[in-house]
């Protein structure tokens, strides 16, 4: 039975250190953050270059994709600081100011709901994009690419419902 339990042990411990596992994962979305970091540069740049000859339509279409680009880097810095506190450890930054208020207090339902949430802005953001390109050329409007857009702008906003329908029934039948 001892050597049953030091088994046991050895197994829960094994378990337990194999979160480390994830590490090299929120490294890898740190440099997903330094890329979309260029891309933001690159896209700023490229604004900023023709700004004298722009339109307000060419400005707007800058503007968001800018806007696009730090939702999505706003987006992973949640995963990283979310997903690293939650499931590896707590990220210690010495009762630092700079700390934002909703670390260390964001559980899976309050992440997916954010997740979620950027999604949907994200999916807006390219379909305010793809309505906005529509009268620049005289050519024919891509019907087929505005349909999935718009059908996948919908998915995302229903999905996101259903997630908080079941958080909502989920925290109901805690309760009773």
């Amino acid at each position: 039975m001892d050597q049953r339990k030091s088994l046991e042990r050895l197994l829960e411990l094994s378990l337990f250190k194999s979160r480390w596992l994830l590490a090299p994962f929120y490294v890898g979305l740190v440099l997903c953050l330094v890329m979309l970091l260029v891309a933001f540069v690159r896209e700023l740049e490229h604004g900023l270059s023709g700004i004298l000859n722009a339109t307000p339509e060419q400005v707007i279409l800058v503007a968001l994709s800018l806007i696009d680009l730090s939702l999505a880097g706003n987006l992973v810095v949640i995963v990283i600081f979310s997903g690293y506190e939650n499931f590896i450890s707590k990220i210690n930054t010495d009762s630092n100011d700079d700390r934002p208020s909703w670390m260390g207090t964001l559980d899976f339902t309050g992440l997916k709901m954010k997740l979620i949430g950027s999604i949907v802005a994200i999916s807006a953001i390219s379909l305010l994009r793809a309505f906005m390109t529509l009268t620049e050329d005289e050519g024919a409007i891509d019907v087929p690419r505005v349909y999935w857009l718009v059908v996948l702008h919908l998915t995302f906003i229903v999905s996101g419902f259903l997630f908080a329908a079941m958080d909502w029934v989920v925290a109901r039948t805690e309760k009773d």
